[in-house]
């Protein structure tokens, strides 16, 4: 079955740094995009970062760009997400899915940027 596996949240000080990982399983990783999103308290869910099935295409929201860096090992079944410059606003839990796949989101891992 599909599943995603999201790691390397915590709690780190604006300007700081982290890097997320999500394990993929049940599903041939390399055939599809790969997205992050993060959702915080009472706010609408917010796609953060997109990734093409080779990694040669990327995208990002406005608000991240130039903090954040998606990738991906096709090898491992993996997405990563390097976070930069962290602000208060990056708050949330971030999930990461496949395609349009919301409905398999995984537990999330939760990031707080605070003082």
């Amino acid at each position: 079955q599909v599943r995603f596996v999201e790691s390397g949240g915590g709690l780190v000080q604006p300007g700081g740094s982290l890097r997320l990982s999500c394990a993929a399983s049940g599903f041939t990783f390399s055939s599809y995009s790969m997205k992050w999103y993060r959702q915080a308290p009472g706010l609408e869910r917010e796609l953060v970062a997109s990734i093409t099935t080779s990694g040669a295409s990327t995208n990002y929201a406005y608000s991240v760009k130039g903090r954040f860096t998606i990738s991906r090992d096709n090898s491992k079944s993996a997405v990563y997400l390097q976070m930069n410059n962290l602000k208060p606003e990056d708050t949330g839990v971030y999930y990461c899915i496949a395609a349009d796949w919301w409905y398999y989101r995984g537990q999330g891992t939760q990031v707080i940027v605070s003082a």
